[in-house]
């Protein structure tokens, strides 16, 4: 699969190029210099005709500060592994002796560079692109992203580079194979393979972009003592156990009377990844102890029902007691009472494995589904041991059955003569089933319908 990379200094519209191939807004856009800090990357098609590439939208090239020289050099690693080079440049400016050298470093790697002139928005701002010759690049497109000019002309260049997707024919003796063989064991395993989608929350500087890097075993996401490093959710796959993993770490939450410029987008991109997660990792920092706003993060996993795991990163540098620890866990999250609780260190990559694990664990039970019948004696059993509670008017509540109706979260319809459920009673009954059967590190959904509602 080829991989294209877009490079270039702070603002010249390389997030904004990322979002215009995409066709939708992917990475966050500001005008604040280093809003893209990590790498983000997403596979997608070009052409029907082509094979599917991956596009990777770097951060900016400065020497500004040890942060800004960290995202320097992993844009210049990732510019190693990449087939195209898009180097971007603000068509408003003349190339200065940094940009000179930045483009005298990628030649050296010997791979397709096209130098992609930006913000030419009209046709007399097009005697500029003159001014970029001397960069010694041979292939040069200018462009508006804004107004999107001159996009369509480079993506069709790009797709030259871009081979054709292989058609088999089938053979004479092929078409004779039986259908039963075709569909044997080896294939179906192939099938047997499910996708688990992990989002790492947390607020600022508890190690995210650490336990990331930790669990994809290489420097994925760049990692420093800055507050609000990541800006931008950053993903990686793994196959572990017959999982594909894809892990999202998520930006770092602060109080929002904290919260500076571009990390507005932080909370706002966390919700969007809880949304498609199955399972959130809220990280938290042993050294520093569980704070407040810690228990305000935790809450997003209650709100968007996803499976869960609180994680202690940084125990290497913490003398607290284990079992004491996992207490204080248990009694400021009441309300994720059903998640794991782990104690890990990314820097030494204690537990990391044990981690992943329990990722493959609490998906198994965030994607069960219980017989109906199995379902029916065990809500039963429940309303024989403590009738349901009546209302104001005296009348009684009554279930007739119930259903499983939804995975990933479990989620459970109750037939009731009256779609009213006591939330003291609710959680009782959710007790009770956990009681039953294993269902750590999921919540479990409880809906009541009245008879008649599902047909």
């Amino acid at each position: 699969m080829k991989k294209i990379a877009i490079l270039g200094k702070p603002n010249v519209g390389k997030s904004s190029l990322f979002n215009r191939i995409l066709r939708k807004r992917d990475a966050v856009i500001s005008e604040k210099a280093g809003t893209t800090r990590d790498i983000k990357k997403r596979i997608i098609s070009l052409d029907d005709e082509l094979e599917d590439v991956v596009i990777m939208d770097t951060g900016g090239l400065e020497e500004r500060d040890e942060l800004f020289e960290k995202v320097k050099d992993k844009a210049l690693q990732i510019a190693k592994d990449t087939d195209i080079l898009l180097y971007m440049v603000d068509g408003r400016s003349l190339p200065d002796e940094d940009e000179k050298k930045y483009i005298r470093t990628l030649q050296k790697l010997n791979k397709n560079i096209i130098l992609v002139v930006n913000k030419i928005d009209n046709d007399k701002l097009k005697e500029k692109v003159y001014d970029f010759y001397e960069l010694g690049v041979k292939e040069i497109y200018p462009i508006s992203v804004s107004h999107n000019r001159g996009v369509g002309k480079l993506i069709e260049r790009i797709k030259k580079f871009i081979p054709k997707k292989q058609v088999f024919e089938v053979s004479e003796f092929e078409q004779d194979i039986p259908l039963e063989e075709l569909l044997s064991e080896s294939n179906e395993n192939l099938e047997d393979i499910k996708e688990i989608k992990v989002a790492i929350i947390g607020r600022v500087n508890v190690g995210k972009s650490s336990l990331l890097n930790a669990l994809v075993g290489e420097e994925r996401a760049i990692v420093s003592e800055v507050d609000g490093t990541t800006i931008d959710p950053i993903d990686e796959n793994i196959y572990f156990n017959g999982y594909h993993i894809t892990f999202v770490d998520t930006a770092g939450i602060r109080r929002r009377s904290k919260i500076k410029d571009i990390e507005k987008y932080a909370l706002i991109r966390t919700e969007e990844v809880l949304k498609e997660a199955d399972i959130a990792v809220l990280v938290i920092d042993a050294k520093e102890g569980i704070v407040e706003l810690d228990e305000k993060i935790g809450s997003l996993i209650q709100k968007f029902k996803t499976g869960a795991i609180i994680v202690a990163n940084k125990w290497d540098e913490t003398s607290m007691d284990y079992k004491k620890f996992e207490s204080e866990v248990r009694y400021r999250f009441k309300y994720l009472d059903f998640a794991p609780f782990m104690a890990v260190s990314a820097k030494t990559k204690r537990n990391i494995d044990k981690l992943k694990e329990k990722l493959s664990f609490v998906y198994k039970n965030y994607s069960k589904r219980i017989p109906t019948s199995l379902l029916n004696e065990w809500i039963k059993e429940a309303t024989i041991r403590h009738h349901l509670p009546t209302d104001v008017r005296g009348r009684e509540s009554k279930i007739y059955y119930a259903t499983q109706f939804k995975t990933k979260p479990p989620t459970i319809a109750l037939i009731m003569n009256r779609a009213k459920l006591h939330f003291s009673y609710e959680r009782y009954l959710i007790n009770f089933l956990r009681n039953k059967e294993d269902f750590r590190g999921t919540p479990i959904v409880l809906i009541p319908k009245e008879n008649g509602e599902i047909k």
